[in-house]
């Protein structure tokens, strides 16, 4: 089967290329744990819980990392500087011909980066892989003007609960992040089809995860590549309070959800209390990139 042993050998370069990127830039290649004593509190993602040492009468739950993110944040925030980290992640409840519960992830982070320095990091990686093409970068408020018409940053709950139903949608949301959201995939995401590459930054402050808020928008991008996505990134909170008060927040929503709600990971909070140092972070799903570069 020549064209599988292709795949394997084109797999194989781009792993290799990715690794002598950040090699060139010195940025620290990591191994941080996929065991986890605390669960995702990501709202809309789930962890797998695992038991081991059944047999040895100390049975005792973990659960699988959905991402390295706060393991690689605890190095960061002991002076660890640029690190990267390519590994297997694990998330449950995921279908779909471009979902997995399996699969892998590049994540890297850059210290004294702000989103659009880190932004132009990826570029240069993207052309260091082989890939030249056309790169649009545009704020989600403007893409909503662009492609929908839709003032997306100063609409209330009613007025966009309003346009998902004049477009013969589903508007039965708790939550204006939701529908957000849901707007986003049906009249943006397909316009996106036709754009090389594209960077959407400045997310709506209801969808800021674990980005920094300023003002209506979170420091927070995602890349596309024609209109699927590859990559979501942050220009990182950096205190203990801030991270505890994000999780809770987003624990409560799980709650709301009838979702399984985990402990929060005091460990991380405590190593962070000396603070993370001022940077930005992405996630790369490696599997999709391939896939969209054709390698």
């Amino acid at each position: 089967m020549p064209n599988f042993k292709e795949k394997l050998i084109r797999y194989q370069y781009l792993i290799r290329n990715i690794r002598d990127f950040f090699y060139s830039h010195n940025v620290v290649e990591v191994v941080t744990p996929s065991l986890l004593v605390a669960p995702t509190t990501d709202v809309y993602i789930d962890s797998i819980e695992v038991s081991v040492n059944h047999a040895l009468s100390k049975s005792t739950k973990f659960y699988l990392h959905t991402s390295p993110e706060l393991e690689m944040k605890r190095l960061l925030s002991k002076g660890s500087g640029d690190i990267f980290q390519i590994c297997q992640v694990f998330r449950d409840n995921e279908h779909g011909h471009i979902n997995s519960n399996e699969f892998t992830m590049l994540e890297f982070y850059r210290v004294g980066f702000d989103m659009h320095q880190l932004i132009d990091d990826i570029k240069a990686l993207l052309i260091s892989l082989g890939n030249d093409d056309p790169v649009k970068e545009i704020s989600y408020a403007e893409a909503f003007y662009e492609y929908a018409e839709i003032d997306i940053l100063n609409s209330d709950f009613e007025g966009l609960k309003n346009i998902l139903e004049s477009h013969g949608l589903n508007s039965d949301y708790e939550w204006i992040e939701d529908i957000q959201m849901v707007l986003f995939v049906h009249l943006i995401e397909p316009k996106l089809k036709t754009i090389p590459v594209c960077f959407i930054y400045d997310f709506p402050k209801q969808q800021a995860a674990l980005a920094q808020i300023d003002g209506l928008v979170a420091h927070r991008f995602e890349m596309y590549i024609k209109g699927t996505e590859i990559a979501n990134g942050y220009q990182e909170i950096q205190t203990s309070k801030e991270y505890r008060d994000r999780f809770e927040t987003e624990l409560g929503k799980r709650k709301s959800l009838s979702k399984s709600i985990g402990s929060l990971d005091d460990d991380f909070l405590d190593d962070l209390k000396v603070g993370l140092p001022s940077c930005s972070g992405v996630a790369i799903g490696i599997d999709r990139l391939f896939t969209s570069l054709s390698l």
